[in-house]
């Protein structure tokens, strides 16, 4: 039981709920004050409007930031949180920090290049547009990173444990456990799947008073067809009419993993002879994190790729660096594979080829993984016949593509299975990061068929994590 006269630890989501953007959930023990996860919002204008506003309550005055994995929902805002007088330490894996040293920085300067773009086309309603921060912001932030080890326990404040363990879902991404004096809340960031072709599958939620989960497919399963058969279906039929597929994908761990799958495609010999571009730095420069993680046998890599950095090999795979080599890959004719960022077509170079293919419709584009409320990647999906790009609205002709099995977010039966890996009944589950149908899906299945308390927590809601014992 609690010592008396300590009040019990809370937990504040300030983002990451309602929406699977913005993960930010403040903790607060014993006089200091935590935030797991300092993601950016994403998607619909309403939410992204969200990143300028001030920090509700005093980032200076916060003990630490602990983030869970380097995707920008999750770690994005942490410039921002810094220009606003943050100076404390960001813990973070090994590899999350250095998947951020890339991250981040091009971060900050796409939002400087987005806001440039702007103001000299005239379309931002912003006079001037400025970026929401910049690329010196984002090194200001990665000096505050201290990489720890999994599996090895750390106080970021006084009577605050935390350890890292292996979630599955990117490099370096962590099941997050907190030990807030005689209270353990254990964080699953975002979940990974066992499918996933060379990280290992999550750690057990093991010993835990209470349990926050991500609901991002919270309220559906993957397709158990064999998605990298479909995705070399849809090259087949594409490269067949002289098209080309655009592939949006997120830089960190989503273009891995599909190099991965066209690598057992090519080693199999059902890729064409065409040529694939990853057409963004940040994914190279990612790859080479991922390469050096396989030699290096990273804790979360599979042990049967230890050493087997080859899997992310193709014999007709073209880097693309500077956007001059962008701009001829998207003047060139013949049919090819472009993989550009970002995931949910919402900035990048793949907008860019987005309005030069989508007009076509020898061309396709295969969406990857999930696309929020408000990106153009949704739109593409819910069957858009135009969408807006750069202040003017492009048709769409090309064959749109769902192949969502690419993922590497556990689905709802996958959510269920490892909530089942608790070696007792916590006292509440709190459901975040996830659209509200998501979520309420999952908090609905964990009510019924684990006979627990689920919770889905709302904007700024102050939640006790007082356990009775």
């Amino acid at each position: 039981m609690s010592d008396v006269g300590t009040p019990p630890a809370t937990l504040t989501s300030l983002g990451g709920v309602g929406t699977v953007t913005g993960s930010r959930h403040l903790v607060e023990f014993a006089g200091s004050s935590l935030l797991v996860d300092c993601g950016l919002f994403q998607g619909l204008k309403e939410l992204r409007e969200r990143n300028w506003a001030p920090f509700p309550g005093d980032a200076a005055g916060l003990q630490a930031v602990v983030l869970t994995h380097a995707h920008l929902d999750h770690c994005g805002y942490l410039p921002r949180l810094v220009r606003q007088g943050f100076r404390g330490p960001v813990y973070v894996t090994y590899d999350t920090g250095k998947l951020m040293s890339v991250v981040l920085p091009d971060s900050g300067r796409l939002l400087e290049e987005e806001a440039g773009y702007a103001n000299r086309k005239g379309y931002s309603r912003h006079q001037p547009a400025l970026p929401l921060y910049t690329e010196d912001d984002a090194w200001a932030a990665l000096d505050l990173l201290q990489p720890m080890a999994f599996g090895r326990p750390f106080s970021p404040s006084p009577g605050v444990d935390v350890e890292f363990r292996p979630a599955g879902h990117i490099l370096g991404s962590a099941v997050t456990r907190l030990c807030l004096g005689d209270t353990t809340l254990v964080c699953s960031g975002d979940l990974g799947r066992g499918s996933h072709p060379f990280l290992c599958p999550p750690d057990p939620v093991g010993d835990a008073d209470w349990v926050m989960i991500e609901s991002t497919y919270g309220d559906r399963r993957h397709d158990a067809d064999a998605t990298a058969d479909r995705l070399a279906d849809v090259i087949d039929r594409t490269v067949e009419r002289g098209g080309v597929v655009v592939i949006p994908a997120f830089a960190v761990d989503r273009t891995e993993v599909l190099l991965f799958h066209l690598h057992q495609l090519a080693r199999a010999g059902r890729l064409p002879d065409v040529p694939i571009y990853v057409d963004s730095p940040m994914a190279l420069a990612g790859l080479s994190i991922y390469r050096e993680a396989l030699a290096d046998a990273a804790v979360d890599v599979r042990r049967e790729l230890h050493g087997r950095p080859e899997i992310l090999d193709l014999p007709n795979l073209e880097e693309v660096l500077d956007t001059e080599g962008s701009k001829r890959v998207s003047r060139r004719n013949g049919s090819a594979v472009i993989i550009a960022g970002a995931g949910m077509a919402s900035g990048g170079r793949v907008v860019h080829h987005l309005a030069r293919f989508l007009p076509d419709p020898r061309n396709t584009v295969a969406l990857v993984g999930f696309q929020a409320e408000g990106t153009r990647g949704r739109q593409l999906v819910e069957g858009a016949t135009s969408v807006k790009i750069h202040g003017q609205y492009v048709r769409v002709r090309a064959e749109v593509c769902d192949l969502a099995g690419f993922s590497v977010h556990a689905d709802a039966d996958e959510l269920i299975g490892w909530l089942r890996t608790a070696t007792r009944e916590p006292s509440g589950v709190f459901v975040a990061h996830g659209e509200p149908a998501a979520a309420k899906a999952l908090a609905g299945r964990i009510e019924t068929e684990l006979d627990w308390t689920a919770v889905t927590p709302a904007m700024a809601e102050r939640l006790s994590l007082a356990v009775s014992r």
